[in-house]
């Protein structure tokens, strides 16, 4: 009998392990025999080795678990070519080349197929907006100005079209695990309480991934620098090193406190228009606070002195740890916080066209 007790309980722990969610992922990659394949994914900080695997005549298989579906990628350490793909505790099938890695097919992940189906939806306007970038930029180089206009129209009109198909996938897939990455991509043009409902809405197994308990938190850092909310002041050292404080640049006019960095290729290509901006109502009260995420003070003051940047600019040289940035809330730029005379925000992250418009009703007459 004790015998028999004892077969049918390692049975049982037996079928619980096999039970057990995990993950396999078989590949067959053409081109490949005796390489190093890394399944990887990206924290803030760092990237996090999952498993790896060598092939043989193209194929290998890795296995493990998850505790959430997951962003990550399949990198080929020979090679440095990879593909991005949703991993979930589920048989999942890559097939592709080793030479055009990213462009392998991906079979057997539920949330894979979501995150495509969306991107094919995006597909059509990426590649018009691309079309349109690369068209500003040679407007730039001509110094045509009726294009450099038209074509800015056209980029911010586009822009918030692909922000409202990325809400509505939000909004219309509240159980789906790709919604809360669509949504950190989405926080920029958002103020707090918008984020706070739309977490709300997400299910709860959605709900308690640990991406959406930081956006949680991130809402709640927004929501204390949202329009309507007073400025929290803070000093920074400026160029010759001198301590400047915010509300010492604070008074009748209004105030833009303009995040940004040497480094960033977006905010380079903004700041023609914050210099036209500036020229354009400066005499009229319009002043900029400049907040740079550089690392390198040598990287910052080239970048002022190359793009004419006239006005006032603080750092602490600390990246993305800038103590303004936290206090703001600010995980992207550039990005921007338009203050009335008494410091109270008024509007946030307006940009090209949209920014000399609320400029210009504010101080235009």
């Amino acid at each position: 009998m004790r015998k028999f007790i004892y077969f049918i309980l390692a049975a049982s722990l037996l079928a619980a392990c096999k039970s057990d969610p995990h993950f396999t992922v078989k590949a067959d990659i053409a081109g490949s025999d005796g390489d190093v394949f890394f399944l990887q994914k990206r924290t803030d900080d760092a990237i996090i080795t999952i498993d790896s695997a060598i092939s043989r005549k193209g194929a290998f298989k890795m296995r493990g678990s998850v505790d959430f579906p997951d962003l990550v990628q399949l990198i080929s350490v020979n090679t440095y070519d990879r593909v991005y793909f949703y991993l979930e505790n589920s048989d999942i099938k890559i097939t592709g080349k080793l030479d055009s890695l990213a462009d392998a097919r991906i079979s057997g992940s539920v949330t894979q197929d979501e995150y495509q189906s969306l991107m094919e939806a995006d597909k059509p306007m990426s590649e018009k907006y691309n079309n349109l970038l690369t068209g500003y930029q040679i407007a730039r180089q001509t110094n045509d100005t009726q294009k450099i206009t038209d074509y800015q129209a056209e980029i911010e009109a586009l822009e918030k079209e692909m922000i409202t198909m990325q809400k509505d996938f939000v909004k219309n897939n509240p159980s789906s695990y790709v919604a809360p990455a669509v949504l950190r991509g989405l926080v920029y043009e958002m103020e707090g309480d918008e984020l706070e409902a739309v977490i709300e809405s997400l299910d709860q197994h959605v709900a308690e991934m640990p991406v959406v308990q930081e956006l949680k938190t991130l809402a709640t850092a927004m929501k204390a620098v949202s329009v309507g909310q007073k400025a929290p002041d803070f000093t920074m050292n400026d160029v010759n090193g001198n301590p400047v404080s915010l509300y010492s640049k604070i008074g009748s006019g209004i105030l833009l406190i303009d995040f940004w960095a040497g480094w960033c290729a977006p905010c380079r290509q903004e700041n023609p228009n914050l210099v036209r901006i500036y020229n354009a109502f400066n005499k009229k009260g319009f002043d900029i606070f400049g907040v740079s995420l550089d690392q390198s003070k040598d990287d910052w003051l080239r970048a002022i002195a190359d793009d004419k940047l006239t006005w006032t600019h603080v750092s602490d040289l600390q990246y993305f740890n800038n103590s303004a940035a936290r206090l703001y809330a600010v995980n992207a730029i550039p990005s921007n916080f338009l203050l009335d005379g008494s410091g109270t925000i008024i509007a946030r992250n307006l940009r090209g066209n949209a920014l000399y418009e609320k400029v210009n009703e504010l101080l235009g007459q």
